[in-house]
């Protein structure tokens, strides 16, 4: 019996794809595609829904052959441009000359997203705001690491957190690093260990495009969503391309910063598999600002490789899979050619990092349900050394007998699945329901022997999710979602539920109203693993005992308009925001250890609050000048004061968090070969907690609570390329000046004694570069 159904089956296996070969003729199709009156060169011709497709040769002309007879949708698609579509019927033995016109982007206002749902949706008919950050902005603006690039997105600043080794985080709508969720394709891979270094270590060639979503979404992300997700997205191969990038630039007076990048992806000949390979290779030099021989900016080494695929196994299935290899080899602190111990003061890091992931999608005939199955990991270990010499003679030699070396260990995995389905006629509308359920396992260990510091931890969640995309009219959208998490450090199941709702006036506008709860589970995230320099010891932080979830609740309302003309395009984005969370997370400082040694607690606090407004502007004129920004204004503070410091009194208002904070970028293309681009990151006044010790030339006598002045970081850029159609290659040569006015802080802390963590403003001095790209 069993043999019997056996042979059935190959039997209705051979029979399908005899059938599916037997329904491709010589139905042929044969054209071009110009835009302006130029053909366009490697411009992807395919036909939808299927797995046929070419692209125009270097004269901008195609040709498909041996295509399958119907009805279907030919498609033209190209970076930079609209994409173009046309109904054609396939006959067998005719051939079609079909001619596409491209029109050429403005901005892109309606980009296809996937972060704010889930699932695929227009950036105009999704009801969360949904900002893209795509691969020419992060070019324009000369930005070679991931780190670099969210300066340029509104409610986002990139802040460095350490003067020794220069770990940043990432604060949106004015919460701290573990307040974000970092996405790698959609998959929380980041963990808490990988996110003090890993948007550092991730080049700028490695991404497609970068999407955030502001406020809370732990309705569909789980925990630590509060303040919001940034999901990068990896490169896809789109065409046979190659891109090689080189890049020289100087800090400072004499800090030399060496970059190489390449690209290379392929496509088959039916489009229907892929894959995209990038290398990076990185070496900068230590960088000192105030003559002391320690350094601001530390000595830097990495490299990076990876690759995206993907596979489509027939019509309806569809296979990726990524990987990446990340090192890193950082130091910092006394500038000496000795091993780290023997330094008065320094902080040495390795980091090995492997990521990687693998995604099953599954669509149905009629397009309307879904079905997709994931997994996705990373490993993380890392060697590193945090110590500063004692001044007394015994200890002196106590210490460079078991030196503070440690080492971490940190895995994550993933995973899960998700239905999709459209029901058309829902009481009044169409409705798109998602579900799907996903576990996710994170384990830190990382340990330092002679500062008897260790943290073993082992974080394990499990959450499902249901969600409701209910288009009630052409001008109205209501999403409503929840989320149910089950998290091993939290006694009871949480449920975090969202509701938003979208109202589109006429074409050009969109009014967004939303609100969302949040949680962030009682671990140790991000900084908390920072060992700093403070007060002539070093400062750790420790978790309470009783600690427990932090819960926030969230608001925001909106109104989008974007007007484009025949020759210009104008829009703005107007956001408030609010967010109130309950049993907040604090830190406060409990005393020392026995060495000296300061202690920090992260214990619960009472309610604090942030609100705000984000405003962003954007305009493109006749495609030569391009114009945007942003601009918030915010207020965050505890309802409890906090003591941050044992010989001061407390404050309410968050540290290291401006009232204002913002960015430009402006591009000027002039014609087909040149192009200038001015970018700048504006960051307000903030209070920065300054450590003293007593009798220190280099440091405060005691502790000071700062109010950093403003600053304003401009950053030129300007190319030229040159093209040949012989060798069908471009070659661009740039060069240009980041913090260009020298924006830098000018009181640093010196000597071996230093407090580390009194560092704000740009993360760079004055720096030039000079750089060439060779691309296809």
């Amino acid at each position: 019996m069993k043999k019997s159904i056996l042979y059935i089956i190959l039997i209705t296996l051979h029979i399908s794809s005899t059938v599916k070969a037997q329904v491709n003729s010589d139905a042929v199709i044969t054209g071009h595609v110009v835009s302006n009156g130029e053909h366009l060169p490697f411009v992807n011709i395919y036909l939808d829904r299927t797995n046929y497709g070419t692209t125009t040769d270097v004269t901008g002309h195609y040709m498909m052959v041996d295509l399958p007879v119907g009805k279907y949708t030919l498609v033209a698609k190209m970076v930079g441009y609209k994409t173009a579509q046309k109904e054609i019927e396939l006959k067998a033995d005719e051939t079609l000359e079909i001619k596409f016109d491209l029109e050429e982007e403005f901005i892109r206002v309606d980009e296809v997203v996937i972060t704010g749902t889930k699932t695929f949706k227009r950036q105009t008919d999704n009801a969360v705001i949904v900002n893209v950050l795509d691969a020419k902005s992060i070019e324009n603006i000369a930005a070679q690491t991931v780190s670099e690039s969210l300066n340029f997105q509104p409610g986002l600043r990139m802040e460095t957190d350490c003067q020794t080794c220069n770990y940043s985080q990432l604060r949106m709508n004015g919460l701290g690093g573990a307040y974000s969720q970092i996405l790698v394709n959609s998959r929380a891979v980041f963990s808490p260990l990988t996110g003090l270094y890993g948007l550092e270590q991730m080049p700028s060639e490695m991404v497609e495009r970068i999407e955030v979503v502001r406020g809370g979404g732990s309705a569909l992300y789980g925990s630590s969503a509060i303040g919001g997700t940034v999901n990068i997205i990896t490169r896809m191969p789109q065409r046979n391309s190659y891109e090689i990038t080189t890049n020289a630039s100087v800090v400072g007076e004499d800090a030399a910063d060496l970059s190489v990048h390449g690209t290379l992806t392929a496509l088959s000949q039916k489009r229907n598999a892929g894959v995209a390979l990038y290398t990076s290779y990185r070496k900068r030099d230590m960088y000192d600002h105030n003559g002391d021989n320690f350094s601001e900016m530390p000595k830097l080494e990495n490299n990076s490789f990876g690759l995206n695929s993907f596979f489509n196994l027939d019509e309806n299935q569809k296979l990726e899979a990524n990987f990446s290899s990340m090192y890193e080899y950082r130091y910092g602190g006394e500038m000496v050619d000795k091993p780290a111990y023997l330094a008065t003061q320094s902080e040495e890091r390795t980091h090995n990092v492997l990521m990687g992931g693998i995604n099953y999608d599954y669509i149905s005939d009629n397009n309307q349900t879904s079905f997709s199955l994931y997994s996705a990991g990373q490993y993380t270990g890392r060697k590193h050394f945090t110590g500063i010499a004692p001044d007394d003679s015994e200890k002196l030699t106590k210490y460079n007998f078991n030196p503070p070396y440690g080492s971490s260990i940190n895995y994550t995995v993933q995973f899960g699945g998700q239905v999709n389905h459209l029901i058309h006629n829902f009481i009044k509308g169409s409705n798109n329901i998602t579900f799907g359920a996903e576990y996710k396992v994170d384990d830190v260990w990382d340990e330092i022997e002679a500062y008897n510091y260790l943290i073993d931890q082992n974080a394990r969640n499990f959450g499902s999710f249901l969600q409701s995309d209910w288009s009630l009219t052409a001008k109205t959208t209501l999403l409503t979602g929840v989320r149910a998490d089950k998290h091993n450090f939290v006694k009871n199941l949480i449920l975090n539920p969202r509701i938003s709702f979208l109202y589109k006036p006429n074409t050009d506008a969109q009014l967004r109203l939303s609100w969302s709860t949040g949680f962030r589970a009682p671990q140790a995230f991000d900084a908390d693993m920072h060992i700093a320099f403070a007060g002539g010891g070093i400062q750790t932080i420790q978790l309470s005992d009783d600690l427990k979830e932090e819960k926030s609740q969230s608001w925001s309302a909106s109104l989008n308009w974007d007007k484009p003309t025949e020759k210009h395009i104008f829009g703005f984005t107007i956001e408030g925001f609010y967010t109130r969370l309950n049993d907040a997370f604090i830190l406060e400082e409990i005393g020392t250890t026995e060495d000296g040694n300061s202690i920090m607690e992260k214990r619960n606090g009472g309610q604090s609050n942030v609100r705000g407004i984000t405003l962003e502007l954007r305009a493109n004129y006749n495609r030569k000048i391009q114009l945007e920004g942003g601009l918030t204004l915010q207020k965050s503070q505890y309802e409890d004061i906090v003591a941050w410091s044992e010989e001061l009194p407390g404050t309410k208002d968050y540290l290291r968090t401006p009232e204002t904070y913002g960015y430009y970028t402006f591009t000027w293309t002039p014609g087909a070969k040149f192009k200038a681009s001015l970018a700048g990151i504006y960051t307000g006044t903030m209070f920065v907690p300054h450590y003293g010790l007593t009798d220190d030339a280099g440091t405060p006598e005691q502790d000071i609570l700062f109010k950093s002045p403003s600053f304003l970081e401009n950053n030129l850029k300007i190319s030229y390329t040159f093209s040949s159609i012989r060798l069908d290659s471009s070659i661009e040569l740039f060069a240009g000046a980041g913090n260009l006015f020298d924006q830098y802080q000018d009181d640093f802390d010196s000597g071996k004694n230093r407090d580390s963590g009194y560092i704000y403003g740009p993360a760079k001095p004055r720096n030039f570069f000079i750089g060439i790209k060779i691309y296809n």
